[in-house]
């Protein structure tokens, strides 16, 4: 008696797997917080030009308002660090010894490098401090560091009308000088926002920069004349000319220098590095382009992980 063999039956016909790329755009889908392209990143920042100035001016004024003196400390705090530095560096230190207008110099000094300062360090935090609103909320991001360089100079300008007054007292007249101020302002904040970036970036990435970025800025104040004149410091001491080139070019000397040169009639074109307009506008498009494509390329991974 034979035996029927059983035979499988023939495999049933697969459908073919359509590519996702095609299916994606056939339903009009992209993928969520994918990084836009450059132009239309600039273009969603400028769209929400008016955020970025609410949210700098509202932290501005929650500041210091849990302080009895309230907005007061905006100019205060500044003026502060000024007679600090004064006592130490001007009477213990006599750095002052041969700097005319000596104290509208240093107040000025401090002013312009509190806002660099103040800048980074708060573009370091720009979004490892506000998770809950990166999570939360769909926006360029790089409006949070741009905000809070803005915050910074909105700062200054608080700062600047106390400055006013201790040229005024200290026998610094009035001049078409002061003018320039504001390039000088213009550049200064185009490279602390570009900065303020480039940290926001690694700080996202690597929060512990936030506790390390004191000391690197406490160095850098010691090395951009802040309380000394850089020029006064290369005519007595015979160093090597990299040094004077490092110490000339620094970006925060360079725009210290520059406000010191439009506001004090005693510090003269003489005192300025060569080619210091030039150099300013180089430190300003390079931290300001470079630092906005740098922290542009890692925009779909801020507030992950």
């Amino acid at each position: 008696m034979s035996q029927a063999v059983d035979t499988p039956p023939p495999p049933a016909a697969t459908a073919p797997v359509e590519d996702p790329a095609e299916l994606a755009a056939r339903y009009g889908l992209s993928v969520s917080g994918a990084r836009p392209t450059l132009a239309a990143y600039v273009g969603q920042l400028w769209q929400r030009r008016h955020f970025i100035t609410a949210f700098a001016t509202a932290k501005l004024t929650a500041q210091y308002s849990q302080a009895k003196l309230g907005q007061v400390w905006q100019v205060a705090t500044p003026l502060l660090n000024a007679a600090v530095y004064y006592f130490i560096f001007g009477v213990l230190m006599n750095t002052k010894h041969n700097v005319p207008d000596y104290v509208p110099f240093l107040v000025t000094g401090v002013f312009v490098w509190t806002f660099t300062q103040s800048s980074i360090m708060a573009g370091t935090r720009a979004i490892s401090g506000n998770l809950g609103l990166v999570r939360a909320l769909h926006f360029p991001r790089a409006a949070l560091p741009v905000s809070f360089a803005l915050q910074q100079l909105q700062q200054l300008l608080f700062s600047m009308c106390a400055l006013v007054v201790i040229l005024l007292c200290f026998g610094v007249p009035p001049a078409l000088s002061w003018f320039l101020v504001l390039p000088v302002l213009l550049l200064q904040f185009v490279f602390n926002t570009g900065v303020a970036l480039v940290m926001a970036r690694m700080g996202a990435r690597t929060p512990d920069i936030a506790q390390l970025m004191p000391f690197l800025l406490r160095t850098w104040m010691y090395t951009s004349g802040v309380m000394w004149s850089i020029d006064k410091v290369l005519k007595n001491q015979h160093l090597p000319h990299v040094v004077h080139v490092l110490l000339s070019a620094n970006p925060a000397a360079v725009y210290i220098d520059l406000m010191r040169f439009a506001l004090i009639d005693s510090f003269h074109h003489s005192q300025l590095p060569p080619h210091v307009w030039a150099i300013a506008a180089g430190w300003a498009l390079l931290a300001g382009v470079g630092g906005f494509i740098y922290f542009w390329k890692a925009e779909e991974t801020y507030g992950r992980g």
